[in-house]
């Protein structure tokens, strides 16, 4: 499961990328080497990231999403420019940027991916409850009996009417709910300006009475809503046997780029507080991560 699916799709219009511009990677992940006088001067080290050009709040071509900030927290920390592949994040997202646009880093991946190696989580969010606050409906848990007198909406892949292989999906069907679901693609029409927001702006418009949706979409545009939102972290984190609503997220590289992964690890724990600021200025809710953090900054200082 991917960011755009969790975020999007968690967890995929590409922009034309620039021939050989992740071709060359290799040889500056490393920094610069110093030469001596009057020798050709080091070229800057670049991070090839491979990133949704139109999926707000994690990220657009205007660079205005929230992974945007935090991979400008990163290069920055690395004396590093970014260099973006921009790519809708759809089926063979990993496959291409890895291995086709030959990028380095996707951020937004949940933990133990298993197309990617994966850091140390930055963040851990949840699926949430939404929900007009003029309806005091004081939902938290899909076992809430109000739930089967309301319209339900949720995300899904590919049509409205395909059904739904999110967590939310699953557990309404469970329930027994799945004749109150409103489904809305994740991937929308995406001419418009982040696609995945519209089943916020249904809440708003009372077209769904509920929706159940993951955290940093929710947090980010129940903010713009004419209509005050109530945002509600779904309680508890899973249901059972295993079937989780709240993912640890951290950064992904390619499988074998351990280098990479225990350098963004220390630059994670370094840059800690940034990327809380950053995350909260989205208004991206967060529980406790129940997986282990990086070192804190003074050790992981030490190289």
């Amino acid at each position: 499961m991917c960011s755009r699916f969790l975020s999007v799709a968690a967890l995929l219009t590409a922009t034309a990328f620039a021939a050989g511009g992740c071709a060359a990677h290799g040889s500056a992940r490393h920094g610069a080497i110093a030469s001596a006088p009057g020798a050709p001067q080091p070229v800057k080290r670049v991070i090839h990231i491979a990133a949704d050009p139109n999926n707000l709040p994690f990220s657009n071509d205007k660079l205005e999403g929230f992974e945007n900030k935090i991979a400008n927290v990163i290069a920055e920390d690395l004396g590093a420019d970014v260099q973006y592949v921009w790519r809708a994040q759809r089926r063979g997202f990993f496959r291409h940027a890895f291995k086709e646009d030959g990028c380095e880093v996707v951020l937004g991946v949940p933990a133990l991916f298993d197309m990617a190696a994966t850091t140390s989580p930055y963040y851990r969010s949840s699926y949430v409850f939404v929900y007009r606050k003029d309806r005091g409906l004081d939902i938290t848990s899909f076992d809430d009996p109000k739930l089967r007198d309301l319209k339900i909406g949720i995300h899904v892949l590919g049509d409205a009417d395909e059904g739904s292989g999110s967590p939310p999906g699953f557990a309404l069907a469970r329930r027994g709910l799945q004749g109150n679901v409103v489904g809305f693609t994740m991937y929308g029409d995406y001419r418009q300006p982040n696609p995945p927001s519209r089943i916020i702006d249904a809440v708003a418009a009372g077209e769904v009475d509920v929706a159940i949706v993951w955290g940093p979409l929710a947090g980010y545009f129940a903010r713009r809503t004419q209509v005050p939102l109530v945002v509600t972290p779904v309680s508890p984190e899973a249901d059972p046997p295993g079937l989780p609503f709240a993912f640890d997220i951290s950064v992904g590289v390619r499988k074998g780029d351990k280098p990479l992964k225990e350098e963004l690890d220390a630059v994670l724990a370094r840059r800690r507080p940034e990327i809380d600021k950053i995350l909260d200025a989205y208004g991206v809710p967060r529980t406790p991560s129940k997986a282990p953090r990086p070192a804190s900054s003074e050790s992981a200082s030490a190289r």
